[in-house]
């Protein structure tokens, strides 16, 4: 909202508008079973996610520790997924408690910090700032 005021007979216009203050992104690595991947993928989506990107991996450790650890199934997914900085808190402690409740869908998450983007708009469509993307458009 601009704010216009009159000093000796001149319009100045000031600009009032509170400063946005930017969501910063974060790179969500997810590592779960194979068979659990889909079951993530709609999970994390739940949080804002626009972005999410899959690799399929097989786990290195040998098949006696992995046994013992209860990890026989070495066949694993991991999940890319760029979130914003104000829905991760919510989003690490759900996964926390996904991993710890459903039957074979042990998991690790963490977060590596996006430092740059190119664009507003690439910006805006990975923040899951719809509103600002379509007023780019325009």
């Amino acid at each position: 909202m601009e704010a216009e005021k009159k000093i000796k007979g001149k319009s100045l216009r000031a600009n009032t508008r509170a400063k946005v203050s930017m969501n910063r992104l974060k790179i969500l690595i997810t590592v779960v079973s194979r068979a659990k991947a889909d079951f993530y993928m709609d999970h994390i989506q739940s949080f804002g996610v626009n972005m999410q990107m899959v690799v399929f991996g097989q786990g290195t450790a040998p098949r006696e520790i992995a046994t013992a650890m209860g990890l026989a199934d070495s066949e694993r997914a991991v999940i890319l997924s760029i979130i914003g900085e104000n829905q991760l808190q919510a989003a690490l402690e759900s996964l926390g408690e996904k991993f710890n409740t459903i039957v074979g869908g042990k998991g690790i998450a963490y977060t590596i910090p996006m430092t740059s983007i190119i664009g507003k708009s690439i910006f805006n469509f990975l923040s899951d700032n719809r509103n600002a993307v379509r007023r780019h458009e325009k």
